[in-house]
Parts: C-alpha cells; structure tokens; sequence
C-alpha cells in the first residue's frame, strides 16, 4: 500500500506542522497549495503541487500521479471577522473546494480523510468542558462552512463508503521546537504570537477585547493545544482509518483554559519584559470560556496533548518569532 498523503494547505501553519509529523512516521508528504496564503519555504518534507483546491482536474492528476492512499485536507480561510464580512467567499473556498476534493478522491478510488475541523462549529456553548455530543451551532460563517463538511462527510460515508476523522481543535499555538517552521498568518490574528511581538516591539500594543466576562480576572478563556500536538493527532487519525477505523469526529484540547490575561504574563516571563496592551471591548460573539473535554481522542487515537504546557507553547513560540524577525534584518533579542 502506497505510504503517500495528500495535505491540501500543506504550506500553512498546521499543515506544514503536520507534513513533518508525517514524515516522521515514514509517510509520504505531498502538499497541495495554491500559497495564496502559505508559504513555499514552509514544504520541506516532500514535493509542493501548486494548485487550487476548488481545481477538481488539478486534484485528480495530483493523487494518480504521487499514487496518494489518504488525504489531509487543511485547506481552508479561516478568519472569522472575514468571514462575516464576506460569507461568498468561505462558502466558495471551504465547502464548494471540499466537495472538489471529495470528488476527485472517489474518482481515484481514495476512500480516507483527515479533516481539520475547528471548535468554532460549537458556537455559543451551554456548558464546560466540551464534550461532541454537545450541540453544534456556529455563530459565524467560518464555523458554518466547517459544519457544513462535516456533515457532507457523514453522508459521504453512507453512501460512497468514504471514512473520515473530523478533527475539532481548540486554540492552536506554539511553533515547531525546532523552530524550521512557525506561524506566519497575514493579518495574525491569534493571540500569542500577537502578544509576542508587542513584547517584542515588532507589533503595536496586543488589544484584550474584554474584560468583563464572567471569569476569574474578567478576561476570556482558551484551551491552547500545541501545534505539534494537534499535527501527531493527524498522524494518529490517519493510522486509525487505515486499520479500519469507523468515522468519527473528535475534540483536540488540553481540558485546561487560560486567560488572556495569564497570556500576557506568560509571554512576559518568557520575553523577559513586559507586555504593551491596551483594553477594549468585547467581540461580539466571542465565548467567555472555551475548554474541552479530550478524553474521547484518547479513547479512540490513543492521543494526548504531550507538549501543551504554556511554556512549552510560548517558549517555542518565541524562539520562532525572534528567528522571523531576525531573518528579516531585524533585532528581536
């Protein structure tokens, strides 16, 4: 059996995460990206198919001619303020591409997906820890789109036999330890390398969009998962579909929140100086508190979030950043 994976969005920050995981386990990489929104240098494990994910000829020619056996799919917008702003454009890119996808692969015959999911699709949740048999239901179109394939998976199952793991995160962060690959969003959005680089004095002062949630220092909660983690999970998810392993949908959490404001503590001890940050008003829609219960992961892969430990988070983080902003001519010492 061919040991060659498919990762559509495999020169972003998970996917490229989840190229070296896979190369690791003996696996094939083949990262199929349209770098609309990756990055070339991040494909270090195998061959770059440069192609949209919507180019339903471009995916077929791609799995026949690496003999791909199972696919990663990481390509996808992921921006919620974009997406509201503009909803045409997730449902065009995340669930029309998906379903080019899905049918290239049963024109092939390729019957095995890894799916990133997102703990968007749970919306506005009624109680904590998260568990997946909480209802879903999306506050934003990111998380729709995300549903929305989810449940197309499903029915691909039932009727065309395709199996598949929907895999729910939480908050991704934190960098490869080896720093060879990072976290290079435009805009960056997320909240650690945000904090980072006010600390560093790359970025103006980090925003913290609420401070009077219903938590212990009146500012939001997250469950942070390291973005290593996150990509040995694909890794496990696509071991368990090969031995057969039923669809499933899973959460990816540490069952441990932070807030926004142990955050900017964190990284503080981390830098070794202090965090400019200024207050501001909640986001609408944004949760007080989003923290998951992962027991299932371990029960079905046999994963558990191994180096998601804040300061191994920031920590990897930092090291990434100082070594962008120095490539780059700068001095973030």
């Amino acid at each position: 059996m061919s040991q060659t994976v498919l990762v559509t969005g495999g020169a972003g920050y998970i996917g490229s995460h989840a190229c070296k995981a896979l190369a690791r386990a003996g696996y094939l990489p083949v990262a199929y990206d349209n770098l609309s929104r990756g990055h070339r240098h991040a494909v270090r494990w195998g061959p770059l198919v440069e192609g949209d994910v919507a180019d339903r000829e471009r995916l077929t020619a791609a799995l026949r001619a690496h003999r791909v056996s199972s696919v990663m799919h990481f390509a996808a917008f992921a921006y919620v303020g974009e997406s509201g702003t503009d909803p045409a454009l997730y449902y065009r890119n995340n669930v029309a591409g998906t379903l080019a996808l899905l049918d290239a692969m049963r024109e092939v015959g390729i019957a095995r997906i890894v799916f990133s999911s997102t703990c968007a699709t749970y919306g506005l949740p009624e109680a904590m820890p998260i568990t997946e048999t909480m209802p879903q239901r999306p506050v934003n179109p990111y998380g729709e789109t995300k549903l929305a394939i989810e449940r197309a998976l499903h029915w691909y199952d039932a009727a065309y036999a395709l199996r598949s793991v929907a895999l729910r995160y939480f908050n991704a962060a934190g960098c490869d330890r080896e720093a060879e690959i990072g976290e290079e969003h435009e805009p960056e959005t997320h909240l650690i390398p945000l904090t980072l680089r006010a600390a560093l004095g790359t970025a103006p002062p980090v925003a913290i969009f609420g401070t009077d949630y219903p938590t212990p220092d009146g500012t939001a909660i997250r469950d942070y998962v390291h973005v290593e983690d996150l990509a040995g999970a694909h890794v496990l998810a696509l071991d368990y579909l090969a031995r057969g392993g039923a669809s499933t949908a899973l959460n990816l959490a540490t069952g441990r929140g932070y807030s926004v404001r142990e955050i900017i503590a964190a990284v503080a001890a981390a830098a070794g100086r202090a965090v400019p940050h200024r207050e501001a008003p909640r986001r609408p829609g944004d949760p007080p508190q989003l923290v998951a219960d992962p027991s299932r992961a371990l029960a079905v892969l046999g994963w558990r979030a191994e180096c998601s430990d804040l300061e191994t988070i920031i920590g990897s983080a930092l090291a990434w950043e100082r070594r962008r902003h120095n490539a780059a001519g700068g001095a973030a010492e």
